[in-house]
């Protein structure tokens, strides 16, 4: 029995003397302003890892007879007898160890007798808080979060208000077994009425159950008492959201998606309130319902906001009025901006209140000017726990409200929860996933009447939709952010109402292929037209595994080509609780330290650890790739540096295990990398200490002139060739050689050609030519030549018929002084005869 979040009330005492009063008139009104003003409900929770809890874990019942049978729960029991520790509490095996995804603090005993089976089947805790005078009455109900296994019971101050897997429990003994094997410790969320406390010491009990003799594992924890306090008549209950979290959009210059979780069970409306953080009026948006999950009565609310500038500063809350959360900022995607830093995790997954929030808060201050985070998938262990994602959220907090989250789903975001409830709840991403009309040819497997044909387009259908904010991108300032979904749950991706089919042909046979294929198909367009200057993909299980006895062949086969073949500059990838870093083997370079292509990554960010595959069975010596570093038994987080030109990577240490691979001390940067790229698309890879090679300066030719007229001449200038290259000079339209020419030894030439005089007018192309066909061009308009009209072909062009160059530039200096030798000699003549005749005319 779970109590129900309750209605909205206003205080429960004193309503009917604020009445009275009202009637009566002012004659009391003035002792009543005199009063104390009522103390403040406690905003946070009463009850934290610091609380101390007796418990009682020998399998002896606290109320034996003739005592009832649940005294022990009421406040007035003496349990001064029992152990005393804070929590959380447990046992794995009898020993203190990771019960599921679960670390308890203190160790229970496991079993009767100390040593082996049978089990002690109930265990017995009680607390206490306080509340201060005049507190009671303010509250309208209490919220609370525990984990447990097997079975549990709740009781406030001698009142059951919750129990869980009860089916077993028969309410007749205080000692029994009862629950189910549950794997790992559930977490669920319950209400109680305010009406339950009272001013002073208020008292929990619980009772924990076995629920065998031979459990392996009993666990349990209240990681949070929090207070509603209650409202005026007509007033939402006032209980801040939380998990609030930015996500990206398909352009987050001028757009951005919020999410949240409301305070309160009785918050069925959300709304996201924003301004420039400079001034003006705030908008307000609504947001969609995204539902309840994991038993939690709260509602998720997810909107997007359009019709923001670019590279501004924006305010908000969330929430609704009367209950909204606190003020943060955001700035929007600057497209001009090319010098910032985004973090990358691994698995968060285990630790989730210990060591990840502890990663986090390193990265955020190694990373102060991150536009956001890329996690690799397996944020949490069991996505039902609805424990793990307070803990995973909690460590966000500071980081999620104020830059955007892109995270891919891992394969243990669908343990509990195959359909990725929570998932689709807690984040709102773009729906720019795969569909039919993004995966180009492999849509036309879907089309036409036949049994297999249906059958595909019903899952590609289902996938269209369904697998919406599974797999999906983002451009940020030059990076292109995708994130693919590698977990291949036949669950999550067959549609109800399958079409029949049978033979191999049929999709049914090979989901798990088909739906790598599908991302694949799509990542590849993707990547062909993404306008971005960089290119990162993030995904959970590797392409190439890194621990032992783990190896993922289908993504291999399907993607590994794709990102070859578009040489995507960073692949990040998580799931084998290990690190390692290398590139596939023809990019190698001759060079050592010196490669091209993309860099794959595998990266873990929490507190779960894997061994290394040997040398002989490493995936990736085995499939053609080189591992530059690989290390275990260590946490580690990742900031990249972008800026316009490179990509400046680093791996920071966390946390490292006894017997990790690595001597660094924790803080140290355990890896680094550099990748440089030019405008023109030439791209290095460098260790750390390695200078990459200076840009190759792309071949180019100007003219001297953007117009001639046909007969006339233009200077052609080039740089950028290779030295001593031999080139040659054509004119086209109709191809007319022009000559060659001999670049210099730092690559440049510089040559006046000649325009065939019969060259018809209008715009033509002149192509600088190299040795193996390529070549560099230049647009030239040619006009009439002057006395109307161009000469009949045939007669002189004025270029060279015998491949020399034509009689142009430097190569006609001798016949251009002859000439003007000649000139001036005629002139001479003329003038001495003009002055004869003149000498004649005046002598007669």
């Amino acid at each position: 029995m779970t109590s129900p979040t309750p209605a909205v009330r206003w205080r429960r005492r004193g309503l009917t003397s604020v009445a009275l009063l009202a009637l009566l008139g002012g004659a009391v009104v003035a002792p009543a302003a005199l009063a104390a003003p009522d103390p403040e409900v406690p905003t946070g929770s009463l009850i934290t890892a610091d609380t101390a809890w007796h418990y009682l874990d020998d399998g002896s019942d606290p109320s034996p007879a003739p005592a009832a049978l649940r005294d022990w729960t009421l406040p007035a029991y003496d349990d001064s007898a029992w152990k005393s520790a804070a929590g959380s509490f447990g046992a794995k095996g009898g020993k203190l160890a990771p019960v599921g995804s679960q670390t308890p603090k203190t160790l229970l005993n496991h079993y009767l007798d100390g040593a082996a089976a049978p089990t002690v089947p109930t265990y017995f805790f009680r607390t206490t808080f306080e509340l201060e005078a005049g507190v009671a009455e303010q509250v309208a109900a209490l919220q609370s979060t525990i984990t447990y296994d097997d079975a549990i019971i709740v009781w406030i101050n001698g009142t059951e208000v919750a129990r869980y897997v009860d089916g077993r429990i028969t309410d007749t003994v205080n000692v029994e077994y009862a629950g189910d094997g549950n794997g790992s410790p559930l977490t669920s969320t319950f209400s109680a009425e305010g009406d339950l406390l009272h001013d002073g010491t208020n008292t929990i009990a619980v009772s924990l159950f076995q629920d065998r003799e031979t459990s392996s594992d009993i666990f349990f924890d209240m990681s949070s008492l929090t207070l509603v306090k209650a409202s005026a008549p007509g007033t939402p209950v006032v209980a801040p959201p939380t998990r609030v979290i930015l996500t990206p959009t398909e352009q987050p210059a001028v757009s951005q998606s919020f999410s949240w979780l409301a305070g309160d069970a009785s918050h069925t409306v959300g709304q996201v309130e924003i301004a420039p953080s400079a001034g003006g009026d705030p908008r307000t948006v609504d947001a969609y319902d995204a539902g309840v999950v994991n038993g939690n009565p709260n509602k998720h609310f997810s909107a997007t906001v359009t019709g923001l500038t670019a590279a501004t500063e924006y305010r908000y809350r969330v929430g609704l009025p009367g209950s909204w959360s606190d003020w943060y900022t955001f700035r929007t995607a600057d497209p001009a901006a090319t010098d910032f830093q985004f973090i990358y995790y691994g698995d968060a997954q285990i630790g989730l209140d210990t060591t990840w929030p502890s990663v986090v808060k390193q990265a955020e201050a190694k990373a102060p000017r991150s536009i956001g985070s890329v996690h690799a998938g397996d944020l949490i262990n069991t996505s039902s726990n609805e424990n793990e994602w307070v803990n995973w959220f909690k460590g966000m907090k500071d980081s999620a409200v104020r830059t955007n989250v892109m995270a891919a789903p891992g394969n243990h975001e669908y343990s509990g929860d195959k359909l990725l409830t929570a998932w689709k709840a807690a984040f709102e991403y773009p729906h720019n996933n795969p569909s039919t009309s993004s995966v180009g040819e492999l849509a036309e497997l879907a089309r036409g009447d036949s049994a297999v044909a249906q059958q595909y387009r019903a899952f590609f259908d289902h996938w269209s939709s369904f697998a919406a904010e599974t797999a999906y991108y983002t451009d940020y300032q030059g990076v292109r952010f995708i994130t693919l979904n590698a977990t291949r749950d036949t669950t999550f991706l067959t549609p109800a109402g399958l079409p029949s089919c049978t033979g191999a042909e049929c999709p049914s046979s090979q989901i798990g292929v088909l739906w790598t294929r599908f991302q694949g198909a799509w990542l590849d367009l993707l990547l062909q037209n993404s306008p971005s200057k960089w290119n990162v993909v993030t995904f959970h299980q590797p392409v190439f595994s890194a621990s032992e006895g783990r190896d993922e062949p289908v993504l291999r086969a399907e993607w590994l080509p794709v990102f070859q073949r578009n040489d995507i500059d960073l692949v990040l990838m998580g799931h084998d609780h290990t690190y390692a870093r290398g590139y596939v083997n023809t990019d190698a370079t001759e060079t050592p330290g010196l490669t091209t292509g993309p860099v794959y990554v595998v990266s873990n960010s929490g507190a779960k650890h894997y061994d290394l595959e040997t040398p002989e069975k490493n995936v990736w010596t085995n499939n053609g790739a080189t591992q530059v570093l690989r290390g275990q038994g260590v946490t580690t987080y990742q900031v990249i540096d972008v800026s316009k030109n490179q990509l400046v990577y680093r791996s920071y240490l966390a946390e490292k295990q006894p017997g990790a691979t690595t001597d660094l001390p924790l803080g140290a940067v355990y890896d680094t990398f550099t990748v440089t790229k030019s405008d023109a698309g030439e791209k290095w890879v460098t260790e750390d200490g390695v200078t990459p090679p200076e840009p190759e300066v792309p071949a180019k030719v100007e003219l001297g002139a953007a117009s001639v007229k046909a007969g006339g001449t233009v200077t052609v200038a080039g740089s950028g060739f290779a030295e001593g290259a031999q080139l040659r000079f054509e004119l086209r339209s109709d191809p007319v050689q022009l000559g060659t020419v001999t670049a210099g030894a730092d690559g440049s030439f510089q040559r006046t050609l000649t325009i065939p005089a019969n060259t018809p007018a209008g715009a033509h192309t002149l192509a600088v030519i190299r040795a193996d066909g390529t070549e560099v061009t230049a647009s030239l308009t040619v006009t009439a030549a002057a006395g109307g009209g161009n000469t009949t072909p045939g007669t002189s062009t004025g270029g060279s018929t015998d491949g020399d160059l034509a009689t142009t530039g430097a190569d006609s200096a001798p016949y251009v002084i002859a000439a003007v030798v000649l000139l001036a000699a005629g002139l001479g003549l003329f003038t001495m005869r003009r002055r004869r005749q003149h000498a004649e005319a005046d002598a007669e």
